[in-house]
């Protein structure tokens, strides 16, 4: 192509972007605001549903309400400041009166869940007893399952045309985003194929590597030295633990799709002697439930700690089982706990 026919171009801006928050750091307990507790689904949940739906070869969508604590009605009378900007002339020492929650207000969370908690009673959800953000319709033989985080929406069913019903409603009573077929979800990333779903942290790993300064890193067989002894205070000089933290926090993070991550094995390696519990529970091919945590006493023999593991195994095998019966997917069988230690059958 000739220099004469190459169009000039620039950069345009569309739009900005501001938010209006309240200072909710200056609001007085049961005066400006009573109950803040507003629950969110538990990954659990998620995976049994992704792994439900990979059995039963239904499609997860996915939605998000945007602006989504603007949306939750207040019981309190609030005022807030008139914001810098937008001012009323000859009315500048007068403040407003909040109609609906606002950002920053501790109460703006459980505000926008009772809304949508209302909005799926009133048109014949049945919210879960054991997970107040799992919501499930039935319709003879259809069924519709929604999942909430938040302002994020994941739903699934055997009915299409039931699930169109259903978003087309609700894009009418909140101002939705469209997100389609569930492809990233809370830094997880999704992949529906006919083969199964198949889940990942792979974006999430790169960003967390470039954090901290290791997108450049080599693979090894061993995260850790094998053999070494760490201890609470071994004469080092102290630094500043911030970014210790969040890197494990975020690494813990990552254990939502890498079970194989949340542990390593050795006998009586923690200095504390504490011992660690852990399971995993399968659905269908896959493991959809795992958790790996310190005990919170000191087991005094190797028995006592397999029975303390097997009992929070039991725990949260219950848990389950009234998700899925909530679900419509009632486990007549008894669920097979599976212990290596004799002692600890025996005690049973």
């Amino acid at each position: 192509m000739d220099l004469q026919d190459e169009a000039e171009c620039r950069w345009i801006k569309q739009k900005h972007k501001a938010r209006l928050v309240a200072k909710g750091y200056s609001q007085l307990p049961g005066i400006d605001y009573t109950e803040t507790f507003a629950p969110v689904a538990r990954l659990d949940t998620i995976r049994a549903l992704i792994a439900i739906a990979a059995n039963k070869k239904w499609k997860i969508y996915q939605m998000d309400v945007k602006s989504a604590f603007l949306n939750g009605y207040i019981d309190e009378e609030i005022y807030v400041e008139q914001p810098q900007g937008f001012i009323a002339k000859s009315s500048e020492e007068k403040v407003l009166r909040l109609k609906k929650a606002l950002y920053g207000l501790k109460q703006a969370p459980r505000a926008l869940y009772s809304r949508i908690d209302k909005y799926f009673i009133d048109r014949g959800f049945r919210r879960s007893l054991s997970e107040p953000t799992l919501y499930i319709k039935s319709q003879g033989n259809d069924t519709l399952i929604v999942s909430l985080y938040v302002n994020d929406l994941i739903y699934t069913g055997n009915n299409e045309k039931m699930i169109q019903v259903f978003k087309e409603d609700m894009m009418k009573t909140f101002e939705m985003s469209d997100l389609g077929l569930m492809h990233f979800f809370l830094g997880i990333e999704i992949n529906q194929e006919k083969e199964g779903i198949f889940i990942c942290q792979r974006k999430y790993t790169e960003t967390l590597l470039k954090k901290f300064k290791m997108e450049s890193c080599k693979t090894v067989t061993t995260p850790l030295v094998t053999g070494e002894k760490y201890q609470k205070e071994d004469g080092s000089q102290k630094v500043d633990g911030s970014m210790y933290r969040s890197l494990i926090g975020s690494l813990l993070y990552l254990t939502a799709t890498r079970p194989d991550i949340m542990f390593d094995s050795d006998w009586a390696g923690s200095v504390d002697d504490i011992s660690t519990s852990g399971y995993t529970f399968s659905l269908g091919s896959g493991i959809f439930s795992w958790a790996s945590k310190k005990q919170a006493t000191v087991a005094q023999s190797s028995a006592e700690a397999e029975y303390i593991a097997a009992a929070a195994t039991s725990n949260q095998a219950i848990w389950l089982r009234r998700i899925l019966e909530d679900i419509g997917e009632k486990q007549e069988e008894p669920t097979t706990i599976y212990c290596d230690n004799k002692s600890a059958i025996a005690t049973n």
